[in-house]
């Protein structure tokens, strides 16, 4: 019933909006705000309500009001955009369903490539060095080549300060929960077109807690993060070198627990030299830097050369980026404080653009655009092959304007090349050179291509000056990665031996979107249904024995077994989408009132019931959200604003229950506020003051996302699975300084 409550209430509200609307149409309408202008996925900086694509945008003030524990918890507040965890520090972003090698992440202007693969993988990008957020719903292949199946998250650098200038900013944190502390300092200057930006961020956390659980063993972490911009802007157009450095340790929550007290275990180091497990010292759980030998090291180095440069009439965009990932596993205590897995990624990034000159209203560009990439395994625990992969992708975009009607749309071929290197190992699955009497083939060599075409075509109308609407379609493209075409072992995060399959083909999707739009002094209201449909959608599929049952292969080098899932393909639809409604009345400039209800059904074809839906598909979500603010308190604060809110998540029932391995979610609701004010002293700002507070009713709840969730029974509770985060509270001070004024 509750579902059908929420469903009535934003009917009413779209029907209050339209009466209104249509009542204000025979007048002048002036919006309460200024359009929003977005850059991803266009050629040119585009207004929002012109994009037949569906875009959301995320400021720094709306993060900076928020007590997320990482980046990716940050924006999936954002209607459509949801997150799979395990644990506080890692967190993968799923864009209307879809996750992994699905959706491109963009940082810097090129497209972020860490280890995507892997549920216990992260996005590896600094949070306070991003001042925008823009999250593209929906097939971007067109643009940004393979992977953009499900969209794309961009994130936003600072723009270049004015000339003159040099300015910075202080900020520090505190939360409650896992005592997280953040510091961040920020320096950037611009002396007569000489521009520089130089950051750096500390980061630490010790255990987080809920009620269920008391403090959740090993889920402390730490980040050290540097990051420098520094260019030439010139009448012909800029150049500018960023270079950056992610390093992140953490430890990594197993959640085995005492039959006896439901304590979580630990390893120790039994005097046979055995793993042996015991209570985890609960003294510990509130110290910084405890990592167990079970934890993870992290670092991500970049280093981006992005140019604009005017090229006769038009104007040539060139981004070239080298990154390099190393991601470090110590998983056996046996083995000593030694990294048993050790992925090793290169990545050579390029970008090439030409924009034409604006004629009759045409706005034409076109580019190639790919990577080459380079893939080591440099532990001693092998889970995937060492692979080479190039791609390459040319494209043109068109975009005219007819009065109201903005058309746009292109195409695009991609080609990829995989590389699979082969990997012979002994019987104690040590490497070997060759392969002889005494050793096996592990990963055998293997070379795959894959080729695909993508495009989109779209319309934005308005209607009148109050109600738009915009319709997409677009083809999406993306290859197999190297664990799904070469993968054979099991990774210490997961139960399950994992086999690839060299002969897969690229998925393909067509997606439809569309949107209905009404935008008044007062109201403003978006509806945007889609439906996607993929054909050879790649998923795991369980292998039985010969002789009944489970298939349990054993990997030696990894010390484990487990049932086996072999990669394979079949065909999907994915449908849903997300209404908004926002209350902005224009003579009441100091309330706001913000509604969202975002949805999405995921289904494999052809298949049968018990695993027809797609694993961990996000549960229908609603955000209501009532903002105060106050442009003078009085002359010491000013720029004041209260918030409060609810999130309220659904029960998933919709699940993949075919082997066991994903259960029914309740549905749960989480009470956050926020507090804040810019602090003056003789008329200047001289910092601004945020408390924010999420889950304030300290409720205890699993995410169906949450890979915790299918962690051991706690015997004493009776619960299965370690719970997210509890209450947590968050003090933030944001002080800004300006060394020279221009």
């Amino acid at each position: 019933m509750r579902r059908e409550k929420y469903f009535s209430l934003i009917l009413l509200l779209l029907v209050s909006a339209n009466l209104y609307a249509q009542d204000q149409i025979s007048g002048t309408i002036k919006d309460s705000s200024l359009e929003e202008v977005i850059v991803t996925g266009v050629p040119r900086a585009t207004e929002k309500r012109k994009n037949p694509a569906v875009v959301s945008v995320l400021s720094r003030t709306e993060l900076n009001r928020n007590a997320y524990s990482n980046l990716i918890d940050a924006i999936s507040s954002i209607p459509g955009v949801s997150e799979m965890t395990e644990g506080p520090s890692i967190s993968k972003p799923f864009v209307r369903g879809l996750g992994y090698n699905r959706v491109v992440t963009m940082n810097d202007g090129v497209r972020q490539e860490e280890q995507q693969w892997f549920d216990e993988f992260g996005v590896e990008v600094d949070e306070n060095t991003v001042n925008e957020v823009e999250v593209l719903k929906g097939p971007a292949s067109l643009r940004y080549g393979s992977d953009a199946l499900a969209g794309v998250i961009n994130f936003l650098s600072p723009p270049t300060v004015a000339n003159g200038t040099v300015k910075g900013k202080v900020l520090t944190e505190y939360q409650t929960n896992n005592g997280l502390l953040n510091g961040f300092l920020d320096l950037a200057g611009n002396n007569h077109g000489f521009s520089w930006d130089v950051a750096y961020t500390h980061l630490q956390a010790h255990d987080y807690q809920n009620k269920y659980d008391g403090y959740v063993w090993n889920s402390g972490y730490s980040e050290d993060n540097v990051k420098g911009i520094f260019g030439i802007n010139r009448k012909w157009g800029y150049s500018h070198l960023i270079l950056s450095s992610f390093d992140l340790k953490l430890g990594v929550i197993e959640g085995a627990r005492d039959s006896a007290t439901g304590i979580f275990k630990k390893h120790y180091l039994a005097h046979d030299g055995s793993d042996s497990m015991g209570i985890a010292p609960l003294n510990q759980s509130t110290d910084y830097y405890n990592y167990p030998i079970i934890h993870q090291h992290i670092r991500h180095y970049k280093a981006v050369l992005d140019n604009s440069f005017t090229l006769g009439k038009g104007r040539l965009n060139a981004i070239v980026g080298v990154q390099v990932n190393h991601h470090q596993e110590a998983n056996d205590i046996t083995k000593g404080d030694i990294y048993n897995n050790y992925f090793f990624l290169r990545t050579l990034n390029y970008d090439l653009q030409y924009l034409l000159p604006q004629k009759n209203k045409w706005d034409i560009s076109f580019g190639v655009n790919g990577m080459q990439q380079s893939s080591e395994d440099r532990g001693i625990v092998f889970v995937l092959p060492e692979y080479d992969l190039f791609d390459i992708g040319g494209y043109g975009i068109a975009k005219r304007s007819f009065g109201k009607l903005t058309l746009s749309g292109g195409v695009r071929a991609d080609s990829r090349t995989l590389h699979g290197k082969a990997l012979y190992v002994d019987s104690s699955g040590n490497r070997v050179a060759q392969l002889g009497s005494s050793s096996v083939e592990k990963f055998a060599d293997y070379h795959s291509d894959f080729s695909g075409f993508s495009g989109s075509i779209g319309l934005a109308y308005d209607l009148t000056k109050a109600f738009y609407v915009k319709l997409n379609l677009a083809r999406g493209f993306r290859a197999p990665t190297a664990a799904e075409s070469g993968q054979n072992g099991i990774h210490d995060g997961t139960p399950f031996y994992e086999i690839g399959d060299h002969n897969l083909k690229a998925e393909s999707s067509l997606e439809v979107d569309a949107t209905l739009g009404v935008t008044t002094n007062d109201v403003s209201v978006e509806i945007t249904p889609f439906v996607n449909k993929i054909n050879n959608y790649i998923f795991p599929e369980k292998l039985a024995s010969v002789h009944g049952g489970d298939s349990i292969r054993a990997d030696i080098a990894a010390g484990l077994s487990g049932p086996t899932f072999k990669y394979v393909a079949g065909d999907a639809v994915l449908s849903g989408g997300e209404v908004s409604v926002n209350w902005h009345p224009g003579t009441i400039q100091w309330l706001k009132f913000e509604n969202s209800i975002s949805t999405v059904s995921a289904i494999q074809l052809n298949r049968p019931d018990s695993s027809k839906y797609l694993p961990y598909t996000p549960p229908t979500k609603i955000i209501s959200k009532l903002t105060f603010t106050a442009d003078k308190v009085n002359a010491a604060f000013q720029q004041a604003h209260f918030s409060i809110w609810i999130e309220d998540y659904f029960e998933q029932d919709k699940i993949f229950y075919q082997f066991g391995n994903e259960t029914v979610t309740p549905g749960y609701t989480l009470l956050n506020a926020s507090l804040g004010t810019d602090v003056r002293w003789k008329g200047k700002t001289i910092g601004t003051l945020i408390i924010a507070g999420n889950n304030l009713t300290d409720k205890g709840y699993q995410s169906n996302m949450s890979r915790l969730k299918y962690t051991d029974v706690n015997n004493v509770t009776g619960r299965t699975g370690v719970f997210n985060m509890g209450r947590n509270i968050s003090f933030k001070l944001i002080v800004p300084f300006d060394i020279k004024k221009g």
